[in-house]
């Protein structure tokens, strides 16, 4: 794979960036198992001696279940999702055809692979505005005009801050979050719009990472945005293991 080469920052920004995704990805990783092991003893291991130990220790009486552990857990998988797709860029992950590429060579390769990384650039673009569009009336702000890209903001845009999640409790800063964008109403659950943040701040990270492949394609630093004889690798790995058994 080219994946150690092109995951290399090259400056400061790029560093922080890199930590950052990293670092949110473990996040989400740990508390996904985290809160999906705490649900499953607390289910399977109502009324037992190992429970009962802990809330005689902690002097409180634990429930039954979390139930917003499931919520919480779907959740954090979206985010980790959206996350990987643009670590999946930088480190030159993605699956993708390149048949034709293997076809041709020299100038005619660099000009497909520059041709689809720009390809992605105005995908990329275009997801932009829709996770803006789709994310900002949870927020109280105001989706974009235009079909393609963004004209202005349309003042028509219905506020629905007031929508919340199923279960999720506000872990904290609910007067804050009732006062800036629920016109001062109670919250009763976490507002949707903080989970549905994910929208626009994972596909503006994988926007990033799609400009700086981009830019890594046309300065010869790297050779495609995807990676290349995965499937004929695995093929001729599987072909070596069925021969070395017999």
């Amino acid at each position: 794979m080219q994946a150690a080469s092109n995951a290399a920052p090259l400056g400061r920004f790029a560093r922080f960036i890199d930590t950052l995704e990293e670092t949110v990805i473990a996040v989400l990783l740990g508390l996904m198992t985290l809160v999906t092991f705490v649900n499953v003893v607390l289910r399977y291991g109502n009324n037992t001696w190992f429970i009962n130990s802990i809330e005689a220790v902690l002097g409180v009486d634990l429930p039954p279940s979390l139930l917003w552990g499931l919520e919480v857990t779907v959740i954090l998988f979206a985010w980790l999702v959206l996350f990987g797709i643009s670590y999946g860029f930088k480190v030159t992950a993605h699956l993708g055809v390149d048949a034709i590429l293997n076809i041709v060579g020299g100038r005619v390769r660099y000009g497909l692979v520059v041709i689809s990384a720009l390809c992605c650039v105005a995908y990329g673009g275009l997801m932009m505005k829709g996770a803006w569009d789709y994310w900002a009336p949870f927020a109280g702000y105001e989706r974009t005009e235009g079909r393609w890209f963004p004209t202005g903001f349309d003042e028509r845009t219905r506020d629905q801050a007031f929508y919340e999640t199923e279960q999720v409790p506000i872990p904290f800063g609910k007067t804050y979050l009732e006062e800036t964008f629920n016109l001062g109403e109670e919250y009763e659950k976490l507002p949707r719009f903080i989970p549905y943040a994910i929208l626009p701040l994972g596909v503006a990270l994988m926007l990033f990472r799609i400009l700086q492949a981009t830019i890594g394609v046309i300065r010869g630093r790297r050779a495609s945005l995807i990676v290349s004889h995965e499937a004929e690798e695995a093929v001729q790995e599987a072909a070596a293991t069925l021969k070395a058994e017999k």
